[in-house]
Protein backbone atom coordinates (compact mmCIF):
# COMPACT_ATOMS: atom_id res chain seq x y z
CA UNK A 1 0.00 0.00 0.00
CA UNK A 2 3.00 2.16 0.88
CA UNK A 3 4.56 1.40 -2.46
CA UNK A 4 1.26 2.30 -4.25
CA UNK A 5 1.26 5.79 -2.57
CA UNK A 6 4.51 6.50 -3.13
CA UNK A 7 3.87 5.83 -6.95
CA UNK A 8 1.14 8.12 -6.98
CA UNK A 9 3.00 10.94 -5.23
CA UNK A 10 5.07 10.93 -8.02
CA UNK A 11 2.84 10.60 -10.69
CA UNK A 12 1.04 14.25 -9.29
CA UNK A 13 4.42 15.79 -9.03
CA UNK A 14 5.10 14.63 -12.27
CA UNK A 15 1.83 16.11 -13.91
CA UNK A 16 2.19 19.43 -12.02
CA UNK A 17 5.45 20.13 -13.10
CA UNK A 18 4.10 19.69 -16.94
CA UNK A 19 1.02 21.04 -16.59
CA UNK A 20 3.79 24.30 -15.50
CA UNK A 21 5.85 23.85 -18.68
CA UNK A 22 2.36 23.70 -20.68
CA UNK A 23 1.53 26.49 -19.48
CA UNK A 24 4.68 28.64 -19.19
CA UNK A 25 5.45 27.81 -23.16
CA UNK A 26 1.79 28.68 -23.94
CA UNK A 27 2.48 32.01 -21.92
CA UNK A 28 5.61 33.11 -23.96
CA UNK A 29 4.74 32.11 -26.96
CA UNK A 30 1.64 34.57 -27.56
CA UNK A 31 1.70 38.45 -27.82
CA UNK A 32 0.47 40.14 -24.16
CA UNK A 33 -0.24 43.43 -25.29
CA UNK A 34 -2.86 44.87 -23.91
CA UNK A 35 -5.57 45.04 -26.44
CA UNK A 36 -8.14 48.13 -27.37
CA UNK A 37 -11.76 47.81 -26.24
CA UNK A 38 -12.15 47.14 -30.07
CA UNK A 39 -10.01 44.47 -30.46
CA UNK A 40 -10.92 44.23 -34.20
CA UNK A 41 -8.77 41.31 -36.50
CA UNK A 42 -9.18 43.29 -39.47
CA UNK A 43 -7.01 44.43 -42.49
CA UNK A 44 -7.84 48.07 -43.54
CA UNK A 45 -5.62 48.93 -46.69
CA UNK A 46 -4.90 52.49 -49.03
CA UNK A 47 -6.64 52.20 -52.25
CA UNK A 48 -3.19 51.87 -54.92
CA UNK A 49 -3.33 55.45 -56.68
CA UNK A 50 -0.22 54.36 -59.17
CA UNK A 51 -2.41 54.29 -61.98
CA UNK A 52 -3.92 56.72 -64.78
CA UNK A 53 -7.49 57.58 -64.25
CA UNK A 54 -10.01 58.55 -66.62
CA UNK A 55 -13.58 59.65 -67.20
CA UNK A 56 -15.26 58.97 -70.88
CA UNK A 57 -11.75 58.53 -72.22
CA UNK A 58 -10.65 61.94 -70.83
CA UNK A 59 -7.46 61.56 -68.52
CA UNK A 60 -7.12 62.83 -64.91
CA UNK A 61 -4.87 65.76 -64.44
CA UNK A 62 -3.16 64.45 -61.34
CA UNK A 63 -2.10 66.83 -58.99
CA UNK A 64 -2.00 67.95 -54.72
CA UNK A 65 -5.49 68.48 -54.74
CA UNK A 66 -7.28 66.06 -57.59
CA UNK A 67 -5.12 63.27 -55.95
CA UNK A 68 -6.30 63.51 -52.89
CA UNK A 69 -10.15 64.02 -53.78
CA UNK A 70 -9.97 60.86 -56.10
CA UNK A 71 -8.50 59.47 -52.66
CA UNK A 72 -10.95 60.19 -50.98
CA UNK A 73 -13.79 58.92 -53.08
CA UNK A 74 -11.95 55.99 -54.20
CA UNK A 75 -11.32 55.08 -49.88
CA UNK A 76 -14.89 56.02 -49.35
CA UNK A 77 -16.55 53.50 -51.96
CA UNK A 78 -14.10 50.49 -51.36
CA UNK A 79 -14.91 50.36 -48.04
CA UNK A 80 -18.77 51.25 -48.37
CA UNK A 81 -19.61 47.62 -48.43
CA UNK A 82 -22.97 46.91 -48.44
CA UNK A 83 -23.75 50.06 -51.26
CA UNK A 84 -21.06 48.59 -53.38
CA UNK A 85 -21.90 45.14 -53.16
CA UNK A 86 -25.68 46.16 -54.08
CA UNK A 87 -24.20 48.59 -56.75
CA UNK A 88 -22.29 45.41 -58.38
CA UNK A 89 -25.65 43.18 -58.40
CA UNK A 90 -27.84 45.58 -59.74
CA UNK A 91 -25.34 46.56 -62.50
CA UNK A 92 -25.47 42.95 -63.80
CA UNK A 93 -28.94 43.73 -64.20
CA UNK A 94 -29.89 46.92 -65.77
CA UNK A 95 -26.00 47.60 -67.65
CA UNK A 96 -26.99 45.97 -70.43
CA UNK A 97 -30.19 48.14 -71.30
CA UNK A 98 -28.26 51.31 -70.27
CA UNK A 99 -25.07 50.09 -72.43
CA UNK A 100 -27.07 49.96 -75.56
CA UNK A 101 -29.10 53.12 -75.33
CA UNK A 102 -26.33 55.29 -74.55
CA UNK A 103 -24.30 53.90 -77.44
CA UNK A 104 -27.29 54.28 -79.62
CA UNK A 105 -27.09 57.69 -78.68
CA UNK A 106 -23.07 58.47 -78.89
CA UNK A 107 -22.93 59.02 -75.23
CA UNK A 108 -19.39 57.31 -73.72
CA UNK A 109 -20.33 54.41 -72.04
CA UNK A 110 -19.04 55.81 -68.75
CA UNK A 111 -22.04 57.57 -68.14
CA UNK A 112 -23.13 54.08 -66.55
CA UNK A 113 -21.28 54.83 -64.06
CA UNK A 114 -23.34 58.38 -63.42
CA UNK A 115 -26.39 56.61 -63.00
CA UNK A 116 -25.10 54.67 -60.23
CA UNK A 117 -23.71 57.81 -58.66
CA UNK A 118 -27.13 59.32 -58.76
CA UNK A 119 -29.85 57.01 -57.77
CA UNK A 120 -27.67 53.49 -57.53
CA UNK A 121 -29.56 52.00 -60.46
CA UNK A 122 -33.08 52.60 -58.44
CA UNK A 123 -35.98 54.59 -58.74
CA UNK A 124 -35.38 56.66 -55.69
CA UNK A 125 -36.42 59.79 -55.00
CA UNK A 126 -34.64 63.07 -53.64
CA UNK A 127 -34.99 65.90 -51.24
CA UNK A 128 -35.51 68.04 -54.34
CA UNK A 129 -38.40 65.59 -55.41
CA UNK A 130 -35.47 64.10 -57.92
CA UNK A 131 -36.84 60.77 -59.46
CA UNK A 132 -35.76 57.94 -60.89
CA UNK A 133 -31.96 56.28 -62.46
CA UNK A 134 -30.99 59.73 -63.57
CA UNK A 135 -33.05 61.90 -61.33
CA UNK A 136 -34.69 64.18 -63.67
CA UNK A 137 -36.60 67.08 -61.65
CA UNK A 138 -39.82 67.54 -63.13
CA UNK A 139 -39.19 70.19 -65.15
CA UNK A 140 -36.26 68.99 -67.38
CA UNK A 141 -37.71 66.11 -67.67
CA UNK A 142 -40.75 67.83 -69.55
CA UNK A 143 -38.29 69.70 -71.98
CA UNK A 144 -37.05 65.98 -72.53
CA UNK A 145 -40.41 64.73 -73.68
CA UNK A 146 -40.85 62.11 -70.67
CA UNK A 147 -44.23 62.19 -70.00
CA UNK A 148 -45.32 63.37 -66.14
CA UNK A 149 -49.32 63.46 -64.80
CA UNK A 150 -51.45 61.29 -62.32
CA UNK A 151 -50.87 57.86 -63.66
CA UNK A 152 -47.66 57.93 -65.30
CA UNK A 153 -43.87 59.56 -64.51
CA UNK A 154 -41.64 58.25 -66.96
CA UNK A 155 -38.85 59.31 -65.14
CA UNK A 156 -39.29 55.95 -64.25
CA UNK A 157 -39.18 53.97 -67.20
CA UNK A 158 -35.63 52.84 -67.86
CA UNK A 159 -35.28 52.92 -71.50
CA UNK A 160 -37.40 56.08 -71.92
CA UNK A 161 -35.23 57.96 -68.93
CA UNK A 162 -31.98 56.67 -70.12
CA UNK A 163 -32.92 58.13 -73.84
CA UNK A 164 -34.04 61.54 -72.18
CA UNK A 165 -30.93 61.42 -70.42
CA UNK A 166 -28.83 60.78 -73.58
CA UNK A 167 -30.30 63.80 -75.02
CA UNK A 168 -29.79 66.21 -72.23
CA UNK A 169 -25.86 65.04 -71.96
CA UNK A 170 -25.37 65.90 -75.83
CA UNK A 171 -27.04 69.18 -75.53
CA UNK A 172 -24.56 69.73 -72.45
CA UNK A 173 -22.20 68.26 -74.78
CA UNK A 174 -22.23 70.84 -77.36
CA UNK A 175 -22.38 73.74 -74.92
CA UNK A 176 -19.84 72.29 -72.69
CA UNK A 177 -17.07 70.66 -74.90
CA UNK A 178 -15.89 68.19 -73.07
CA UNK A 179 -17.61 65.10 -71.41
CA UNK A 180 -16.18 65.84 -67.90
CA UNK A 181 -17.52 69.24 -68.13
CA UNK A 182 -20.98 67.68 -68.77
CA UNK A 183 -20.68 65.53 -65.68
CA UNK A 184 -19.90 68.36 -63.61
CA UNK A 185 -23.24 70.27 -65.30
CA UNK A 186 -25.21 67.15 -64.43
CA UNK A 187 -24.81 67.44 -61.01
CA UNK A 188 -25.34 71.16 -60.53
CA UNK A 189 -27.06 72.47 -62.81
CA UNK A 190 -25.97 73.98 -66.72
CA UNK A 191 -26.66 77.37 -65.46
CA UNK A 192 -24.85 77.32 -62.62
CA UNK A 193 -21.86 75.36 -63.76
CA UNK A 194 -21.67 77.97 -66.82
CA UNK A 195 -21.57 80.54 -64.34
CA UNK A 196 -19.05 79.32 -62.20
CA UNK A 197 -16.72 79.11 -65.23
CA UNK A 198 -17.33 82.50 -66.19
CA UNK A 199 -16.60 83.84 -63.01
CA UNK A 200 -13.46 81.89 -62.12
CA UNK A 201 -12.35 82.41 -66.18
CA UNK A 202 -11.98 78.53 -66.67
CA UNK A 203 -12.50 76.00 -68.44
CA UNK A 204 -12.54 73.00 -66.76
CA UNK A 205 -14.45 71.02 -63.99
CA UNK A 206 -11.11 70.45 -62.61
CA UNK A 207 -9.83 73.98 -62.45
CA UNK A 208 -13.12 75.31 -60.81
CA UNK A 209 -13.54 76.19 -56.82
CA UNK A 210 -17.66 74.67 -56.65
CA UNK A 211 -19.88 73.39 -54.00
CA UNK A 212 -18.65 69.92 -51.79
CA UNK A 213 -21.25 68.17 -53.54
CA UNK A 214 -20.05 68.78 -56.77
CA UNK A 215 -16.45 68.69 -56.35
CA UNK A 216 -16.60 65.47 -55.72
CA UNK A 217 -18.81 64.34 -58.12
CA UNK A 218 -16.59 63.23 -61.44
CA UNK A 219 -14.32 61.70 -58.71
CA UNK A 220 -17.00 59.68 -57.19
CA UNK A 221 -18.00 58.35 -60.70
CA UNK A 222 -14.45 57.19 -61.22
CA UNK A 223 -14.45 55.39 -58.04
CA UNK A 224 -17.24 53.60 -58.60
CA UNK A 225 -16.10 52.85 -62.15
CA UNK A 226 -13.06 51.01 -60.71
CA UNK A 227 -14.93 49.45 -58.50
CA UNK A 228 -17.59 47.89 -60.75
CA UNK A 229 -14.56 47.05 -63.85
CA UNK A 230 -12.51 45.49 -61.10
CA UNK A 231 -14.69 44.55 -58.27
CA UNK A 232 -12.04 41.59 -57.26
CA UNK A 233 -9.04 43.91 -56.97
CA UNK A 234 -11.60 45.62 -53.87
CA UNK A 235 -12.31 42.41 -52.61
CA UNK A 236 -15.87 42.02 -53.61
CA UNK A 237 -16.65 38.23 -54.89
CA UNK A 238 -19.47 37.33 -56.47
CA UNK A 239 -20.91 34.26 -58.34
CA UNK A 240 -23.26 34.91 -61.08
CA UNK A 241 -25.89 33.47 -59.03
CA UNK A 242 -25.82 36.27 -56.44
CA UNK A 243 -26.16 39.28 -58.82
CA UNK A 244 -29.70 40.37 -59.95
CA UNK A 245 -30.67 39.13 -63.30
CA UNK A 246 -31.82 41.09 -66.57
CA UNK A 247 -35.27 40.59 -66.84
CA UNK A 248 -36.03 37.70 -70.02
CA UNK A 249 -39.05 36.37 -68.89
CA UNK A 250 -41.30 39.43 -69.85
CA UNK A 251 -43.64 40.06 -72.70
CA UNK A 252 -44.72 43.52 -73.82
CA UNK A 253 -48.56 44.86 -74.48
CA UNK A 254 -49.33 47.44 -76.45
CA UNK A 255 -52.15 49.70 -74.46
CA UNK A 256 -54.25 51.78 -76.80
CA UNK A 257 -57.51 52.53 -74.18
CA UNK A 258 -57.65 53.45 -70.84
CA UNK A 259 -57.07 50.92 -68.12
CA UNK A 260 -59.85 51.36 -65.08
CA UNK A 261 -57.90 48.85 -62.89
CA UNK A 262 -54.35 47.96 -63.27
CA UNK A 263 -55.27 44.98 -59.98
CA UNK A 264 -58.02 43.99 -62.72
CA UNK A 265 -55.53 43.73 -65.69
CA UNK A 266 -52.49 42.51 -63.61
CA UNK A 267 -54.84 39.33 -62.51
CA UNK A 268 -55.90 39.26 -66.44
CA UNK A 269 -52.80 38.70 -67.31
CA UNK A 270 -51.56 35.80 -64.49
CA UNK A 271 -49.47 38.27 -62.18
CA UNK A 272 -50.12 40.16 -59.06
CA UNK A 273 -50.80 44.37 -59.04
CA UNK A 274 -47.33 44.41 -56.86
CA UNK A 275 -45.46 42.29 -59.71
CA UNK A 276 -46.96 44.91 -62.33
CA UNK A 277 -46.11 47.75 -60.87
CA UNK A 278 -42.45 46.33 -60.05
CA UNK A 279 -41.58 45.24 -64.00
CA UNK A 280 -43.93 48.94 -64.93
CA UNK A 281 -42.61 51.36 -61.87
CA UNK A 282 -43.87 54.38 -64.14
CA UNK A 283 -47.45 53.62 -63.70
CA UNK A 284 -48.05 55.55 -60.39
CA UNK A 285 -51.33 55.04 -59.94
CA UNK A 286 -54.08 52.17 -59.88
CA UNK A 287 -55.24 53.26 -63.07
CA UNK A 288 -54.03 54.32 -66.52
CA UNK A 289 -55.11 56.72 -68.72
CA UNK A 290 -54.79 56.37 -72.17
CA UNK A 291 -55.68 59.73 -74.47
CA UNK A 292 -56.89 59.65 -77.96
CA UNK A 293 -53.83 58.93 -80.55
CA UNK A 294 -51.12 57.55 -77.60
CA UNK A 295 -50.40 54.31 -76.49
CA UNK A 296 -48.17 52.97 -73.77
CA UNK A 297 -46.54 49.69 -73.69
CA UNK A 298 -46.78 47.77 -70.58
CA UNK A 299 -44.28 44.54 -69.42
CA UNK A 300 -45.93 41.75 -68.27
CA UNK A 301 -45.33 38.12 -67.41
CA UNK A 302 -44.68 36.41 -70.72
Amino acid sequence: MKSYRNLLTIFGLFSGITCCLIVFISFSTKDHSPAGFFDLRQQIMAVNMDKEFDFAGEIVPINEDTKERLDRELSINAYWQSTTLLNLKMANKHFPVVERILKENGIPDDFKYLAIAESGLRNVTSSASAKGFWQFMKLAAGETGLVINEDVDERLHLEKSTKAACAYINQMYKRFGTWTNVAGAYNVGPTSFARTLAEQKENSYYNVNINEETSRYIFRIIAIKEIVKNPNDFGYYLEDHHKYQPQSNLKEIKITSSIVSLADFAHQNGMTYRMLKYYNPWLISAKLTVPPGKEYIVKVVG
